[in-house]
C-alpha cells in the first residue's frame, strides 16, 4: 500500500541488457500514466538507467545523488541511489546508498536539509 515498484520499460531486454533509448521512449506513456494513478509523494530512483530516464540527464549516479531532484511532470521530489545489482557488486558503497534513503525519509517526512 506505500511502496510502488515501476520500471522505465515494461518488458526484459533480451539478455536482461539495458534498455534502448527508443525502447525506453516507447514505454514512457506507460511510465508516465503509472506515476500520474500512483501520484507518488517520492520517487526513489535505483540506478543509471532510471536516473538518466526519468531526469533526462546523462550524469553518473555518483553525481546525481546526494540531493533532491524535481520529476516532471508533477514536481515530485526524486532522490538518486544506487541500483541494488550495484550494490551487490559494490557492497562498500552501500553506506551511501543508506543516506540516500534517509534523505528520502526526510522528503517524505517534511524534514529538508
Amino acid at each position: 500500500d506505500q511502496v510502488y515498484i515501476a520500471n522505465i520499460v515494461k518488458c526484459r531486454p533480451p539478455g536482461n541488457r539495458d534498455p534502448h533509448a527508443e525502447e525506453a521512449a516507447a514505454c514512457r506513456p506507460y511510465l508516465l500514466r503509472q506515476i500520474e494513478l500512483v501520484r507518488p509523494a517520492l520517487i526513489l530512483s535505483a540506478g543509471r538507467v532510471s536516473a538518466h530516464n526519468l531526469l533526462g540527464s546523462e550524469d553518473s549516479v555518483g553525481r546525481l545523488r546526494g540531493r533532491t531532484h524535481r520529476f516532471q511532470p508533477g514536481d515530485i521530489p526524486l532522490i538518486v541511489t544506487y541500483h541494488p545489482a550495484y550494490l551487490l557488486r559494490r557492497p562498500l558503497e552501500k553506506a551511501k546508498s543508506w543516506q540516500d534513503l534517509q534523505a528520502a525519509y526526510r522528503v517524505l517526512n517534511g524534514i529538508i536539509d
